[in-house]
């Protein structure tokens, strides 16, 4: 919206009288991200690069300045309108401030740096500060790149268990389904793209267009013709099968994959009668694989019916490490699919014989929107700032829940080149990054300068990031 455009808006209203709270004598301040725990162990670090250049991208103007500081004064806010034309007048409109953060992709355990922000200008020591809900914002990104990457490594297990090429079929056995559900196009766009460095599905299309701007990815995600319900229902329930004929006239060609939702009024029926038997010379003759999707009932015992019933119709055929792999046809679940009932759909069809080869998932509003920033538990910290010409630590501690303790000083995040442990280490003096004689044995700067003074020092890939995350194994 052109309406929040404006930088020095894109802030928490009592952020506008902070610069008043700092002690006399400060020109310098250091913050950090970290995720503090949460439901998994490790994130994968997934979209600064993108908000840095929407926010940070364009420098600010004097019109912004006037904005703000009519906005502030009638919602009873004091605004440093003298810090922002410093910066206007001496930096061009250019934030002075250097981001450094662990390179796109990277899984790092939790209770780690994975971005460090300090003022580079001691005039404007403020700015990181005034910063923060926009940055910490990054929560999302990383979350929902979290969240798909331990998806896919339950995916692999599975695949590595009962298929004979699991590597092949891994980056489309989950599909982004959430565009409808998430609160805006942005999130959308954030949410599904994080979804893409781990799998190659999605129906998200601003996912794709997020990929494309901020990431240089020609086409990141790919899809197929599939139907929904107002596509089958509007023939009638006694055409029922006309519908499905009509699905396998359009699209279902030699090699090609179409998906048709089948459970608009009984979804056993559909696949025993009309798939198994009306159309099943049709769909074995068009040379297009088939992918039944069920969308209600208890997806575990509904994915298992649905493979039994398929399987009596099409048959199978035994691969190398002794699981069936249906013929013709395969099963789609997007409805009540999140993390756990993943693993449990699957232990039930691979403990029935099924291989993963049989199974693929959509999934929504568990992927884009059933997340919080609590998810991950993240926060963003000052931790150091200097006054009077010295750096003292900054932190908190408090008594009644020690796991909301910050970290203090100055820092960034080193890794064992050979082992890949990562650390939070202090740096020393005034230090941009990890000095070799202060590193521990074998580690080595984990975080590098991805922005400095209005300038992006990384232009990540998106191949780079999903190579990062790819190599990364539970």
């Amino acid at each position: 919206m052109q309406c929040l455009d404006n930088l020095l808006l894109n802030t928490d209203s009592y952020k506008a009288s902070h610069w008043l709270q700092y002690p006399p004598g400060t020109d310098a301040t250091f913050f950090y991200v970290e995720s503090r725990g949460g439901t998994y162990d490790r994130t994968v670090f997934f979209g600064l690069q993108a908000i840095l250049k929407q926010y940070l991208g364009r420098p600010i103007t004097g019109a912004d300045i006037d904005e703000a500081r009519e906005l502030f004064a009638a919602h009873g806010e004091p605004f440093n309108e003298a810090g922002w034309r410093y910066i206007l007048q001496r930096h061009g409109g250019r934030l002075p401030l250097r981001i450094r953060a662990v390179p796109e992709g990277t899984v790092v355990p939790t209770h780690q740096a994975l971005v460090t922000i300090e003022s580079t200008d001691p005039q404007a020591f403020w700015v990181p500060s005034y910063l923060e809900t926009l940055l910490l914002r990054l929560w999302y990104p990383v979350t929902v790149a979290t969240i798909s990457w331990h998806v896919k490594q339950t995916l692999r297990q599975f695949l590595e268990r009962t298929s004979d090429d699991p590597e092949a079929q891994l980056p489309f056995k989950l599909h982004d389904f959430g565009a409808r559900g998430v609160s805006s196009a942005e999130s959308a766009a954030l949410g599904g793209m994080a979804h893409l460095v781990n799998f190659l599905g999605t129906d998200t299309v601003s996912g794709l267009l997020a990929a494309r701007t901020y990431y240089d990815e020609p086409m990141a995600g790919y899809s197929i013709p599939a139907a929904e319900h107002s596509t089958i229902t509007s023939w009638g329930r006694e055409r029922e099968v006309d519908a499905y004929r009509n699905m396998l006239a359009r699209f279902a060609k030699p090699g090609a994959i179409v998906a048709v939702v089948s459970d608009s009024y009984d979804i056993y029926q559909a696949i025993s009668e009309h798939w198994g038997r009306t159309l099943r010379e049709e769909v074995i003759a068009s040379g297009a694989t088939v992918v039944i999707r069920p969308d209600s009932g208890d997806p575990v015992e509904v994915v298992h019916q649905c493979l039994s019933r398929l399987d009596e119709a099409f048959g199978h055929t035994v691969n190398g490490k002794g699981y069936k792999v249906l013929n013709h046809v395969r099963v789609i679940q997007g409805d009540g699919v999140n993390p756990t009932s993943i693993r449990a759909i699957l232990e039930r069809a691979t403990s029935f014989g099924y291989a993963t080869d049989n199974l693929a998932f959509g999934m929504g509003g568990a992927l884009l929107q059933r997340l919080d920033r609590d998810t991950q538990k993240f926060a963003l910290k000052c931790s150091a700032a200097r006054v009077d010409g010295r750096w003292i630590d900054v932190y908190k501690d408090p008594v009644i829940d020690k796991g909301k303790a910050s970290k203090r000083g100055r820092m960034t995040l080193a890794r064992h080149l050979e082992y890949g442990h990562y650390k939070t280490l202090p740096l020393a003096g005034e230090a941009v990054a990890l000095e070799p004689a202060q590193a521990p044995l074998g580690y080595a700067d984990a975080l590098e300068t991805v922005w400095e003074d209005g300038e992006l020092r990384r232009d990540w890939r998106f191949a780079q990031v999903r190579e990062r995350a790819d190599a990364a194994r539970l």
